[in-house]
């Protein structure tokens, strides 16, 4: 397959945070020659302590491929359909959508959702994601506590680190985001040929467990297009934040210039 030399990076970011978590990720690759991009999904703009407290209500309504059809417009508009594609969580699996679509010329999922069909029966999967989609709370928004987001996004860091990054980071999100991940919204076609692919997991994450993203990466089928994967020891969902990120950037920088 054909490999097209990029440097031109599309951060995406996951459920329950928006573009500004990808602050320092960016300054990293720029100092490696990269232009950067971040964009948030739909309605996600402001800073999270104002969105906590007066969030846009057309956000309870936006689905999966609403974020996806976002993030390929925005690369239109960048001339530019070759793209590097780096997704964290739920960002993960619309990277897997763009480069199905054809948008990016390699993509990076770190502790990615899962798409439809690929599901994790551990508890801690369970526990972390059910009062997100509760398909009793209707259209309503979610907003986890900080005692949830310890659990479920930061259990590797101490409480009181976790409650600094809830505050500068969380904000509200669409329940129909992640419920439509888990229908039509979230088809990948794992036989299709597809551009090199980067799975990064976190050995300690609870709400994506290492062997959820291993049941991801296997369900790729294609023997000619290029899958990796990578563990990092000792890691939460916080991966991208929590100290020692930049190991983990680092590692991707080195997969992307392998494969480009």
């Amino acid at each position: 397959m054909h490999m097209i030399n990029s440097k031109e990076i599309i951060f995406i970011h996951g459920l329950h945070e928006n573009a500004h978590t990808w602050k320092e990720w960016k300054l990293f690759f720029e100092n490696l020659g990269y232009k950067c991009h971040a964009q948030d999904y739909p309605y996600h703009q402001g800073a999270p302590s104002v969105l906590r407290q007066n969030s846009n209500q057309q956000l309870r309504k936006i689905r999966l491929n609403d974020v996806v059809n976002h993030y390929a417009n925005y690369i239109e508009s960048l001339n530019n359909n070759s793209p590097i594609l780096v997704g964290h969580s739920m960002g993960g699996l619309i990277v897997q959508k763009l480069i199905q679509m054809g948008k990016g010329s390699l993509g990076v999922c770190i502790t990615s959702a899962s798409p439809k069909g690929v599901l994790s029966l551990k508890w801690s999967f369970i526990r972390s994601n059910i009062g997100v989609i509760n398909p009793f709370k209707g259209n309503s928004l979610f907003c986890g506590t900080r005692e949830w987001f310890h659990y479920a996004i930061c259990n590797t860091l101490t409480r009181e680190q976790s409650d600094k990054i809830y505050e500068t980071a969380v904000v509200p999100e669409s329940r129909n985001i992640p419920r439509s991940s888990r229908l039509t919204d979230g088809k990948i076609d794992f036989n299709r040929p597809h551009r090199p692919l980067l799975f990064v997991s976190a050995e300690r994450d609870n709400i994506i467990p290492v062997s959820l993203t291993i049941k991801n990466v296997k369900a790729y089928k294609d023997k000619t297009s290029i899958i990796d994967f990578k563990e990092f020891k000792e890691r939460s969902h916080s991966i991208c934040f929590q100290h020692g990120w930049q190991e983990v950037a680092q590692f991707i920088h080195e997969w992307v210039i392998k494969n480009q």
